[in-house]
């Protein structure tokens, strides 16, 4: 499997480790429901509804877990850190804009991207993240659904938080 945006000398970090089994689960139980749906269900415009639904939702929960498999995060041969969820997110950062990355595992509430009032940005996969990034200058980035805003910190996930981190320290 190819990934997006990786070239010859970039290192790719996976990030999906914490979700692949809930995904599958979702998956499985989703189909469970499609099954026992088109049993239960006696109206046939009804069940081709549902069953038109219940597809649907399977194929959108393997799409964002492939969009997440394919998309790794990315240390680049110039330093530059692309990190990324799946096609939802994607922020771009400049090595010259990194104070400072350590391996720290943190487990915040809320959804996926989560801002603070502070300006740290916490973009979170399976309840986690486990690196944190330190910049030297607020950097905008893009929200899922298209709003704007700016971070100073940002914690995010790594299934292999000290090869990236490692990667991020070496000079250029």
């Amino acid at each position: 499997m190819t990934s997006h945006g990786v070239r010859p000398g970039d290192l790719a970090a996976a990030y999906t480790g914490p979700q692949t089994a809930m995904m599958y689960g979702m998956v499985f139980v989703s189909v469970v429901e499609t099954v026992a749906l088109a049993l239960l269900i006696p109206w046939p415009a009804v069940h081709r509804v549902v069953l038109v639904l219940d597809v649907y939702g399977i194929l959108l929960v393997i799409a964002l877990h492939a969009a997440c498999v394919t998309r790794p995060h990315v240390v680049g041969a110039d330093g530059t850190l692309r990190i990324r969820y799946g096609a939802l997110f994607d922020l771009a950062v400049p090595p010259d804009a990194v104070a400072s990355v350590r391996v720290e595992r943190r487990y915040p509430e809320g959804r996926l991207v989560t801002l603070s009032q502070d300006g740290v940005l916490d973009l979170v996969v399976g309840s986690q993240t486990t690196v944190t990034l330190e910049l030297n200058r607020p950097l905008t980035f893009t929200r899922p659904l298209g709003t704007r805003a700016s971070a100073r910190t940002i914690r995010f996930h790594a299934d292999d938080p000290r090869t990236l981190v490692s990667a991020l320290r070496q000079p250029v």
